[in-house]
């Protein structure tokens, strides 16, 4: 059997060296902030929200909380990330996505301010990110780099394959696998010969979206699988992109669902919104 990548462990780790810090700075006077902001009644951004409150409180972090009805306008959510933008408690500002229909999400993204931007996602951090040059990282891809480092996993020279070109999760992570001198190949909907790609993957990431989309005649024997994915099979029940079943006897180390990478999505979030702290309140 493969070695278990044990995402809550690590992401309890981070909390943890996040909060000791947080307390220091505490101790000085200063006191680290986000605000987290949810428009509408999407019952899956909920349930996140709820958990990066507590990761919040865990972490010695004040959150400030937004909760605004589904029919709320482009203006007014503009007006509030302004507010936001200048109000010297607020190291961090967080849009759950998706936001409703008459919202445009890249407007949003476009009005928080770079070093508030703790989801990383604005155009100018984006591109900090390709050429290296970052401040903070977007949350997932930066957690499966935190739980390669913690099993002693060195991307240098191997070959990684990363199923998945969203922005979000696909791209950037092939960019910080790159950053960390991995030959990386980058799959999606229009590959050809997906499974003979994914089979010579040293290092294979999967942030597709699809239940158990992954299996064994995919996988390279004793390769690294890290699972991004987070959906429900035919039973309703929680599970990866990866068929953790069929896989798992094959690899060499795997992430689970869950408990794999989720919660260092969150973790990470925490120490983006601490080095935003940093920025503003330690110069």
């Amino acid at each position: 059997m493969p070695t278990l990548m044990d995402g809550k462990a690590v992401s309890a780790k981070v909390r943890q060296s996040v909060l000791l810090e947080t307390e220091r700075l505490r101790e000085n006077g200063i006191v680290v902030g986000i605000a987290v902001i949810i428009v509408g009644e999407n019952p899956a951004s909920q349930i996140y929200v709820r958990n990066k409150h507590r990761a919040c409180e865990s972490c010695g972090i004040e959150s400030f909380s937004y909760e605004l009805p589904e029919e709320t306008t482009e203006q007014e959510l503009l007006e509030l990330i302004e507010k936001l933008n200048y109000d010297d408690r607020v190291d961090g500002i967080l849009v759950q996505l998706p936001l409703p229909k008459q919202i445009d999400e890249k407007k949003i993204i476009l009005a928080i301010r770079t070093d508030k931007d703790v989801d990383a996602f604005h155009p100018e951090n984006v591109g900090r990110i390709v050429s290296g040059d970052y401040r903070f990282l977007p949350c997932t891809p930066a957690g499966v780099m935190t739980i390669l480092d913690e099993y002693g996993i060195d991307p240098e020279g191997k070959h990684a394959v990363v199923i998945g070109r969203s922005n979000i999760v696909g791209k950037p992570q092939a960019l910080l696998l790159l950053h960390k001198n991995a030959t990386v190949t980058v799959c999606h909907s229009k590959t050809a010969d997906l499974a003979e790609i994914t089979r010579r993957a040293d290092i294979l990431v999967s942030a597709v979206g699809k239940a158990k989309f992954v299996k064994a005649n995919m996988v390279k024997p004793g390769a690294v699988v890290v699972d991004v994915g987070m959906n429900r099979d035919e039973k309703g029940k929680l599970c990866g992109d990866v068929d953790f079943d069929e896989v798992a006897p094959i690899a060499g180390f795997i992430t689970p669902v869950p408990g794999g990478v989720g919660p260092m999505t969150i973790a990470t979030l925490m120490q983006n919104t601490l080095t935003a702290a940093k920025l503003h309140k330690c110069k």
